[in-house]
């Protein structure tokens, strides 16, 4: 695909003028970098970073079926969410794979909105309407991705810059959203996170969101004082540190969530007499059952060499996993990574090597998150 077929968001240009090093993912030009992922990794963790997020999909669901779609689609209940709730989530296959992971906002109770992968956009698109009309629901299935934009601003330092602007967003609970104006935009501001600092995501309307971007990062005749502008590069550091899945690498279609160890997303007894089932619960519970046969785990990995998805994971000689991301982590100075092993070998302490190509490298089982800034400040 070349770069004149990729989409742009509306922040594109804003930071096409602040020098982005661009890349195709998913099907859009996407900033990696700014200048230095290492510097814009810092920034987030010291201070205050701008994400561009739009690329995620958002789909509202709206009608008299909307919550009973939802509740079959989505591991995690969504029957008695209340107005300003957030739910991370996943949507699974037939046979426990995952979809993809997704957070469900509710509006009103026939009211929400889907933020999904923009690598898994389309396939659900798709794969919903399927569901919809074997199922025989009736609901407003609404792609607003093109029509909105989607920022995250993250960092110790956002809430006390963001309580200037609102009394009421500095409140809100983890997984909580508010629905606030400013100007003429109106925008809806959430505190889930994904680079495991606190800090807000906005949804506003694509047209307006060139006007808002310069008053949420305090900007100034085009230099912005408080926020620094962060890639895809230093996105994908932070989650690592934090231990957060990334889909296509640490969950997929072939990969159960609970391998994965994201059992706390998956509820298995939604009706109170057991009659509301979620597609793949019948696989997930015979996995539950029976126990899985490989678990997610962590690394701390000697040396300096980052292990990187796919590279080989052995001991005694044997390969018995593989790892599914990994960096050196710029606010721990050593190398960190997740993988599958087999469940028996999951515990901490245990000792494999990773194949690094030319060499391979001692590696040991550690507990995650492998950083948590609530504890570390």
């Amino acid at each position: 695909m070349t770069t004149a077929t990729l989409a742009r968001t509306p922040f594109h240009p804003w930071s096409a003028e602040r020098g982005a090093r661009f890349v195709d993912f998913a099907g859009w030009e996407m900033p990696m970098s700014y200048g230095s992922i290492i510097d814009e990794h810092h920034a987030c963790r010291t201070g205050a970073a701008f994400f561009d997020v739009s690329h995620m999909g958002r789909v509202r669901f709206t009608g008299r079926h909307a919550r009973k779609f939802l509740d079959r689609v989505c591991t995690r209940q969504v029957k008695g969410m209340e107005r300003g709730m957030v739910r991370y989530s996943l949507v699974c296959n037939e046979r426990g794979g995952v979809r993809d992971d997704v957070l469900v906002y509710c509006y009103e109770e026939d009211d929400y909105m889907l933020v999904v992968n923009a690598s898994n956009r389309l396939k659900l698109l798709d794969w919903f309407r399927a569901v919809k009309e074997r199922e025989n629901m009736t609901f407003s299935m609404d792609d607003v991705t093109l029509s909105t934009a989607m920022a995250a601003i993250q960092g110790p330092k956002v809430i006390e810059m963001v309580g200037t602007m609102s009394r009421e967003i500095p409140g809100l609970k983890r997984y909580r959203f508010a629905e606030k104006s400013l100007m003429v935009a109106k925008l809806t501001v959430s505190r889930t996170g994904y680079t495991g600092e606190d800090g807000v995501e906005l949804v506003m309307g694509s047209t307006v969101a060139k006007f808002v971007l310069p008053m949420l990062l305090r900007e100034k005749d085009g230099v912005a004082a408080a926020v620094r502008p962060c890639g895809l590069g230093a996105r994908d550091t932070l989650r690592t540190e934090a231990s957060m899945p990334l889909y296509g690498h640490e969950i997929n279609e072939e990969t159960d969530p609970l391998s994965a160890g994201l059992e706390f997303a998956i509820k298995f007894d939604k009706g109170a007499d057991g009659d509301v089932r979620f597609i793949g619960q019948d696989a997930l519970e015979r996995i539950k059952a029976e126990g899985t046969r490989h678990r997610l785990v962590g690394f701390e990995v000697e040396g300096r060499r980052a292990a990187r998805q796919g590279m080989g994971i052995h001991r005694g000689g044997e390969h018995v996993g593989h790892v599914t991301s990994g960096c050196l982590s710029p606010t721990l100075d050593k190398v960190i990574a997740m993988g599958f092993v087999p469940t028996e070998l999951s515990a901490e302490g245990t000792e494999f090597e990773i194949d690094l190509g030319k060499a391979r490298t001692a590696a040991r089982v550690v507990k995650m998150p492998f950083y948590n800034p609530v504890k570390a400040k």
